[in-house]
């Protein structure tokens, strides 16, 4: 009889069974396919679901990690290749990409124990050979790293990319000679390589070669043409060669493709500056000095150019700055003192005036001499008397192209380091094409039981669309429910006392958390209180209370992840972004990419 009932519950369970892996392997097909079309948010949603179903397979671990590496979020990435490694350590692409997000976390020294993993299930993998050879360079073990260059030039001795490699192992090693040959062998096996072209411009540049430099320059720019640094390169060297006009378009064209380019924009004003286009020159020291406040090159350059379009007030003020950290440099006093004149304040110009005369300083001043090309200054040199000397890196660094076949990105989308908006409740529900999460409360949930089917409430993140919350109000307002929307609603009134309102927001959400502390909502309002107030230790202790009442609530990881920031604790903050993009909340891949950087 027990047989019997063994044999009939199996031939019931056998199809569940069935359908749960029918459906896991669908899930496991979505996602690789949103991942084919670099959706990558949505894959994600999709392997989250997989995992849930069934945690004990390797393959969605490791296709998340996939998405999240192309996301930017290279410690999530890691994590899961980990979890993945833990399934199934026999899979050679798992420790191929954990090496890689190893490699953009600088963490060199454990990206190399994955290829030796790798490498020991593969033996013959170029691309593992290839990307541990620029771990040891990276980490300048530069004999290591050519003796395993040899070992792959036995086995692939026509493959153009390790003789690249091979150069630069030379160079670092300041062996000119050799580098050029093995550069030589590189371009002679494939000249389609616009790096390899590249990397010979660089020692051209270093020798002051300027038209062979230049030479090379257009061969890499032809096949790379999106490249913001080679346009750079290419304008010194156009530069030394007297051709402004062309340096000029060089830079306009890095800054096409790399916007925010320092170099790019501060040498663009030098030269407008030169050729008499003053406003245009005093736009990009604008912008340089939006990056970088405190740059006194700058500060300078934009002075001489705001007393030379007729604004002395603006120019004395940068001039002030610059003195101030330079009491001796007397070719700023004496443009100050030209500003104070201008403007009628003859003590203030005969203050300075003595100050230079007490020097006994014998020079002209006020004169801005014509740029050359032996007036060129590493970036860190801070020498005051050379602001008008146009700027280079302080070292030409290659740019490593590390091996892989893994390939919108969201992260690169521009967003502000606001924090995610309370959650309210509202008569009409929230929806989202990505994220499959739906907030629920009991209390809410046995109130719309009662009310007619107009009058239900939604949790949802964002605005409260009840412009009056009185009719709700009037059933009951001691619950928790009444607490949360009275904190809601009077959240959103215009106030002009900022500091009383946060204070009534704080006590009605401390009163709605004591009538309900299983709510993960009232804590993370109550989080975002805090933050109002500066209070970011409160706010992380109600965002971490909500997480742990609700481990879905992506919002809270989103906005402690902010209050972590605010406190310095940058790599906790990475790992709050990380779980929040992680749960569809795909902003937090920006903040991700913006604190790498």
């Amino acid at each position: 009889m027990n047989y019997i009932k063994y044999i009939a519950l199996m031939t019931v369970l056998a199809p569940l069974h069935v359908l749960a892996q029918f459906n896991t392997d669908r899930l496991l097909t979505m996602g690789r396919s949103a991942l084919y079309y670099e959706d990558y948010v949505l894959s994600i949603q999709y392997f989250n679901q997989a995992i849930s179903a069934k945690p004990y397979l390797y393959e969605p671990w490791f296709y998340r990690g996939v998405a999240k590496y192309y996301l930017d979020d290279f410690a999530g990435a890691e994590s899961d290749c980990t979890e993945a490694i833990g399934r199934n350590p026999y899979v050679t692409g798992l420790y191929e990409l954990r090496g890689l997000c190893r490699i953009q976390q600088k963490n060199f020294e454990q990206a190399i124990s994955d290829y030796n993993a790798a490498l020991h299930y593969d033996p013959e993998g170029l691309n593992l050979w290839h990307n541990r050879a620029l771990c040891r360079i990276q980490m300048k073990d530069y004999d290591r790293a050519q003796a395993e260059i040899d070992t792959m030039l036995q086995h692939w001795s026509h493959n153009a990319r390790i003789y690249a490699m091979q150069s630069e192992v030379y160079l670092l090693q300041k062996d000119t000679t050799k580098a050029i040959a093995s550069l030589q062998k590189s371009i002679d096996i494939d000249a389609y390589n616009g790096q390899t072209w590249a990397m010979r411009s660089m020692i051209s540049l270093a020798r002051q070669e300027w038209k062979e430099a230049e030479g090379y320059l257009d061969k890499a720019l032809h096949l790379m043409p999106r490249n913001g640094g080679l346009y750079i390169n290419r304008a010194m060297a156009r530069f030394n060669r007297n051709n402004l006009r062309g340096a000029m378009s060089d830079y306009d064209l890095a800054l096409d493709y790399e916007p925010n380019n320092f170099l790019a924009h501060y040498n663009r004003g030098l030269l407008r500056a030169q050729v008499g286009d003053d406003n245009r020159a005093i736009t990009d020291f604008d912008f340089v000095l939006k990056l970088e406040p405190d740059n006194l090159m700058a500060l300078y350059n934009r002075a001489l150019l705001l007393e030379k379009t007729g604004n002395p007030r603006a120019a004395i003020r940068d001039y002030s700055k610059v003195i101030d950290e330079y009491p001796n440099f007397w070719t700023g006093l004496h443009q100050r003192a030209q500003c104070y004149r201008s403007l009628g304040l003859t003590k203030q110009a005969e203050m300075d005036e003595f100050r230079i005369l007490k020097a006994q300083i014998d020079k002209r001043y006020g004169h801005q001499p014509r740029l050359s090309k032996k007036q060129m200054r590493k970036r860190s040199d801070e020498d005051i008397e050379k602001y008008n000397q146009l700027a280079m890196d302080d070292e030409q660094e290659m740019e490593h192209e590390y091996q892989s076949d893994y390939r919108g990105r969201v992260q690169n989308r521009r967003v502000g380091m606001d924090y995610q908006p309370m959650y309210v409740l509202s008569t009409e529900p929230q929806r989202s094409a990505v994220r499959q999460y739906v907030a629920y409360d009991r209390q809410v949930d046995s109130l719309n039981r009662v009310l007619p089917a107009e009058q239900h409430l939604y949790i949802v993140c964002g605005p409260t669309k009840i412009q009056d919350p009185t009719p709700w109000l009037k059933r009951d307002k001691s619950s928790a429910v009444a607490c949360w929307l009275q904190a809601a609603w009077q959240a959103e009134q215009d106030s002009t006392d900022v500091p009383l309102r946060t204070a009534n927001l704080l006590d009605n959400l401390t009163k709605a958390i004591g009538k309900a502390p299983g709510n993960a909502y009232l804590y993370y309002n109550r989080g975002n209180a805090y933050v109002q107030c500066l209070d970011h230790a409160h706010a992380i202790d109600d965002y971490t209370r909500a997480i742990e009442l609700d481990a879905h609530l992506a919002e809270a990881y989103y906005n402690r992840g902010l209050a972590r920031l605010a406190l310095k604790r940058e790599s906790e903050a990475v790992s709050d972004f990380s779980k929040a993009g992680e749960l569809g909340l795909y902003t937090a891949y920006s903040l991700i990419k913006r604190q790498r950087k």
